[in-house]
């Protein structure tokens, strides 16, 4: 079992959801996730996103790290239909992780958003 967390600064993040010409909202999330409009909720799915890869990589022990090469959209954050988030993970990042188990935490609070990834 690995763990990953990841917190995120709100306001920073939400300059980068209105930066649109970047392209980091279409790059980052799915077409499902980008009906989250908050800027506080979805900067918790990206530290979700963040944690899952930190989790990933420390089980891949004595080989080089995920972070640069990871499409963040194969790895999706949805509600289960009473609102608690769990991940879905999809094409080359579901093959490569193969079967396994996650827990994921959301939380922010004021300037923070902060999630943690239990991966087994």
């Amino acid at each position: 079992m690995t763990v990953g967390v990841d917190l995120v600064h709100v306001p920073g993040f939400a300059h980068q959801l209105e930066d649109t010409a970047s392209g980091f909202v279409d790059h980052t999330f799915t077409p499902r996730e980008q009906k989250v409009r908050a800027p506080h909720r979805l900067a918790a799915r990206f530290a979700a996103k963040e944690a899952f890869v930190k989790a990933w990589s420390g089980a891949r022990l004595h080989q080089p790290p995920l972070l640069g090469s990871v499409d963040l959209r194969e790895i999706e954050v949805v509600d289960d239909g009473y609102g608690r988030p769990r991940l879905v993970l999809h094409g080359h990042v579901a093959q490569a992780v193969g079967p396994c188990t996650t827990s994921l935490s959301l939380s922010h609070d004021g300037d923070a958003a902060i999630a943690v990834v239990l991966l087994d």
